[in-house]
């Protein structure tokens, strides 16, 4: 056994033990107690006290702290919430000089360190315009191509800032100016469709290939055609960039073109060859984009550019794409081009809606465009075309210029729906709360004698064999059947009061009768009922009956018919005040 130690050497090893565990202390706490390892990315989270005060120098760009502070270098390795080192927040600054020290005092292999949100220190620096702070870093060894988290490099990012000192400053360090990005677009690209003219010509003279293709199949020719670079569209086309390309869904540059609508972009396009008559995956061509978006001086170019045979391939005409995009001028100008009004989609497309609508004047009723019904009706649009009717679509909307304007020029008042039939026609279903639209209807010659068409008359209307459910509680409902129903039978007596001005005496079934007893307008039906008509009520009548119902709703015969005016407002009934 070792011999004990004499008393001055024994003060002398506590003294040299209490330093040795202080200093074992402090690396513990440097290494493991104020920090922590983020285990997704190895990155060490800042803690200590040190990281601190080296953010806060950074960001008040004091070199004099921040050079004391160099010497705990494990402090640079520390990185805040969102991942930033103390070299990010230095390339994010404006002072050269703190980026200088900070970078001395880091290692080199966090230059290409990332922040949370995929960002380099010369991202940063780019991002943010700081030139001088990018050349250090490129002049340290910064990869120029190093990609973000959404794989922009930094060439990418220069050009988004709209940065052509940047740029060339990134391809004089060796950017690759050809180099994807996600879904496989490159630098190009994104200039183009920013419109930064300078830019693309720096890229294209840097070697960049004037027509690469993205994932989706768009060319940066495509990019500035859609939005309308005039500028940029020639530079490529001068560039052998193709004029006929089409992207994955059959696109051409030209229907992208169509988008913007630029009349410049579009001409230039046509003198280079591009053709009009090329069809998207859709069927579309550039003529219906253009006409879809209201771009006129464009449309003017492309009609006579547009084979009338392509646009009948195409299934659909202008006129629906101007008629569903409420543009009056264009479906003007489509129609002195003589395109045909009346021409429906091909059952392909029309398919493609609910309502399998097939007219253009159905795309104006059901967008409330009272100005485009009113001038596809005035160039001679059928208004009886559609699956549903057009009426039925005003009726829902509840317009009653909309409902006028239909009836004046030939809507079918005594159209059925196909679901839930009546025996009655269907229009009423949406005037039995009103007035001024039930008026509409009749005076157009709806057929009122089917509402009181029952075949029960004073019988039982519940049959006897009946078990709760049978084809009439969906099909060919009788209108003593809807109008008793407890939450309308209130407006009853209205409906009919109203209803007798337009027929002679009517029958009641027993059913309608017990709800009508119970109406205020009672006794007032029953005056009429038990009366004669008036002799001019009759000859109305009758003579509404000899024109037909045909003719009441044909404008045309109406205005031809040689009647004196007064006379031809009484058969229409245009003596009663009606608010339309």
């Amino acid at each position: 056994m070792d011999a004990p130690p004499e008393d001055g050497d024994w003060d002398v090893d506590i003294s040299t033990q209490s330093v040795i565990e202080q200093s074992l202390q402090e690396f513990y706490k440097a290494a493991h107690s104020p920090a922590a390892v983020d285990p997704q990315s190895e990155r060490v989270l800042a803690g200590s006290t040190e990281t601190e005060q080296i953010f806060a120098a950074i960001a008040a760009g004091d070199e004099k702290t921040l050079q004391q502070l160099a010497v705990h270098r494990y402090a640079f390795r520390e990185a805040d919430a969102d991942g930033w080192l103390p070299l990010h927040k230095a390339a994010a600054q404006k002072e050269k000089s703190i980026l200088e020290i900070t970078l001395q005092a880091s290692s080199p292999s966090l230059l290409e360190r990332t922040t949370l949100k995929g960002e380099t220190v010369l991202q940063l620096s780019v991002s943010l315009g700081l030139a001088e702070n990018a050349t250090f870093l490129l002049l340290n060894g910064c990869s120029p191509d190093a990609p973000d988290e959404d794989g922009d490099s930094p060439l990418v990012t220069a050009i988004k800032r709209g940065s052509a000192d940047l740029a060339t400053l990134l391809i004089r360090f060796g950017a690759d100016v050809n180099r994807p990005r996600v879904n496989r677009r490159t630098a190009l690209h994104e200039a183009a469709q920013l419109g930064h003219k300078e830019l693309v010509s720096l890229l294209l003279r840097s070697g960049a290939h004037p027509d690469p293709r993205s994932a989706y199949g768009l060319t940066p020719l495509a990019l500035a055609a859609q939005y309308g670079h005039t500028d940029i569209v020639r530079i490529l086309l001068e560039k052998g960039a193709s004029v006929d390309s089409q992207a994955r869904d059959y696109a051409s540059v030209l229907f992208e073109a169509s988008s913007a609508g630029n009349p410049d972009t579009i001409s230039l396009l046509l003198e280079y060859g591009a053709d009009a008559n090329v069809p998207k995956h859709s069927g579309h061509l550039p003529i219906h984009r253009c006409a879809y978006r209201g771009h006129l001086t464009a449309l003017e170019l492309l009609i006579p550019a547009t084979d009338r045979s392509a646009v009948k391939e195409s299934g659909m005409s202008p006129l629906h794409s101007a008629a569903a995009g409420g543009h009056y001028k264009c479906l003007d100008l489509l129609l002195k081009s003589d395109y045909d009004i009346n021409l429906m989609l091909d059952r392909r497309v029309s398919r493609g809606y609910d309502d399998q609508r097939r007219s253009a004047l159905y795309f104006a009723v059901s967008n409330n465009d009272i100005p485009c019904t009113k001038l596809l009706l005035e160039a001679g649009a059928l208004p009886n075309q559609d699956p549903v009717n057009c009426l039925q679509v005003a009726l829902r909307i509840g317009n009653y210029e909309l409902i006028s304007l239909l009836l004046r020029y030939g809507a079918n008042v005594n159209y059925f729906c196909r679901v839930n039939t009546t025996h009655f026609p269907s229009a009423l279903q949406y005037a039995l709360k009103d007035e001024t639209v039930l008026r509409m209807l009749l005076s157009y010659g709806y057929d009122v004698c089917r509402c009181f068409d029952c075949p029960h008359g004073d019988g039982s209307h519940v049959p006897s064999d009946y078990e709760g459910w049978s084809p009439a509680v969906i099909k060919d409902n009788m209108f003593c059947e809807v109008i008793t129903l407890s939450w309308l039978k209130h407006l009853s007596g209205k409906v009919v009061r109203t209803m007798l001005d337009y027929v002679d005496h009517v029958r009641f079934c027993s059913k309608l009768k017990t709800v009508l007893v119970e109406q205020k307008q009672w006794p007032e039906i029953c005056y009429i009922q038990e009366n004669p008509r008036s002799l001019m009520h009759l000859c109305r009548l009758k003579i509404r009956k000899c024109l037909g119902r045909l003719r009441l709703r044909a404008p045309v015969f109406m205005a031809f018919l040689p009647l004196p005016d007064r006379l031809k407002e009484f058969i229409l009934y245009k003596d009663f005040s009606l608010n339309f």
